[in-house]
Formats: C-alpha cells, structure tokens, sequence
C-alpha cells in the first residue's frame, strides 16, 4: 500500500475510533440501580433518567422521600409508590433525574444516618447525571414528608422549590409511640413558627387529605401559616373525602410539576 494510502487509512481508523462512541453510544435511561456506601455501610437506591437524557446540558434534579411502608434494603420498593408510579404512567411529565433512596427498617428520614443517606444519594446522581444545582427539589409523602421538612431545616439553600404530602413536623402519638428514639430527632417542642424560619423562604407546596387518619392534617395546616409568615411563596391543597393516600392525587394535578420547574435557587428572593 503507498505512503499516501496508508496514512488516510490509518486516519480513517482513528475517526471512526473517536467518531462511533461521540455520536453511536446509548446512554442508560429510566428507572436505575444504584449502589452507595455510607459510613462502612452499602445502600440500594433508585435514580430515573429521562429518555431524552444528553450529558451536553443541565439537569432539574428532585429527590423523593417515600413513607414508611416502603422501608427496607431491596432498593426498589420506594420507586413503586408516589413519583414513581406518576412517572410510570407518563415519564414525559417529570423531564428531571429523580433520586429516591430507601429507608432501613424500623428508621425515620429525621433519623441519622438516614437523612445523610439521602443527601450523599442526590449528590451522588447529580454528580453522575449532570444535576443543576440551581434546579434542585425535594419531596416526600408522608414519613418521607417529615423528613422533606426536616431536610428544608438542616439545607435551607440546598433546594429551589419543595413539594411535601401529607407530612409535618411532629410525629404521630402512635408512632411515637413505636419508635421512641424518634423524640431525640424530632423535638416536640420545636415550634412550627421556629422550623419556618429555619427553612427560609423555598417555595413549597403542601397536599393532605382531609380525612386522614394517620397524619393529622393540622401539621400540614401549621406549616402553611408558618411559611407564610416568614414570606414564603407557599400553596395548601387540602383534598375533602381523602384520607391517607393523598400523593396520587398531588402528584397528578397537571399544575404541580410546571410550577416546579418554575423555580430555580437564582430566581428566589433573598
């Protein structure tokens, strides 16, 4: 082969090498195992990427506290309730990285390392996915509510927006009752006016049945005068004849998600 030949040969080769994995390679997309180790300890947890997914851009980020039902170490359940199944039924509605840790057994989100585990998740997705910093959320149904407020409290400039249901910031009597370390972790004389400010100014909008019988709908009520109070851009939707499951309703309403995408850290009155 003469000189000339095999030097556009070779470049050939090397264009096709650069060439095929820029423009040819699959990115993974949908529902996602995960792995990540915590202080010695190895969580499963669940990432959803967008099938539109490119690395050439910047993405809304939300993380999703499940409640107590879903609690364990198989790393899938949390992503068969609330979001998830809302993302099953149109993924074309939440164009965002959803990150959804797992509680273990016979813990609280509020509880360390629990509430660790879930921010070193979102870290760690964002990380990976191409997470926008200025476009993080948070949300939680119920045990994962709490928690989501306890989160608002402990990063209050960590997320652009939240969306919590049927959460609040005192724990039930009865499950007190059944977890009575949670009391260290959840203080029942911190008031709800003191959490606010704590929290700040993230928009939030909070959903709860008004029948519930698990999570009495005054916590939600308290938390929305509270946010109020300290100047928060914060909207109630209280659901007349719902009891408990009250996220299949909130995370259907066609004004939730375009609301929250809305806002962004750099858009928030300071």
């Amino acid at each position: 082969m003469p000189f000339r030949s095999r030097k556009i040969h070779a470049f050939l080769i090397l264009w096709l090498a650069i060439a095929i994995p820029a423009h040819g390679k699959n990115h993974e997309t949908g529902f996602l195992d995960r792995t990540i180790t915590l202080q010695g300890t190895t969580y499963k947890y669940q990432v959803f990427v967008p099938e539109t997914w490119t690395a050439h851009q910047k993405w809304p980020v939300i993380l999703f506290l499940h409640g107590a039902g879903e609690r364990g170490n198989d790393g899938i359940q949390q992503s068969d309730v609330g979001i998830g199944t809302e993302i099953r039924v149109d993924r074309g509605r939440i164009p965002a990285i959803v990150v959804m840790p797992q509680c273990r057994k016979n813990m609280w989100w509020t509880q360390p390392p629990m509430d660790d585990l879930a921010m070193a998740t979102l870290d760690a997705a964002s990380k990976e996915f191409h997470g926008d910093p200025e476009r993080t959320y948070l949300t939680g149904i119920s045990m994962g509510g709490y928690g989501s407020w306890h989160l608002a409290e402990k990063y209050p400039r960590k997320f652009a927006a939240m969306v919590v249901i049927c959460g609040g910031l005192r724990p039930p009597a009865a499950t007190l009752k059944a977890h009575p370390d949670l009391a260290k972790w959840s203080p029942a004389d911190e008031s709800y006016s003191a959490a606010a400010a704590k929290i700040g100014k993230t928009p939030v909008w909070i959903f709860h049945g008004a029948d519930d019988d698990i999570v009495p709908t005054t916590e939600s009520r308290q938390m929305y005068a509270a946010m109020k109070e300290v100047g928060a851009e914060a909207h109630y939707t209280e659901y007349p004849n719902i009891k408990h499951v009250s996220w299949d309703k909130a995370y259907d309403d066609e004004k939730l998600f375009p609301w929250l995408f809305s806002k962004s850290l750099g858009s928030r009155s300071k």
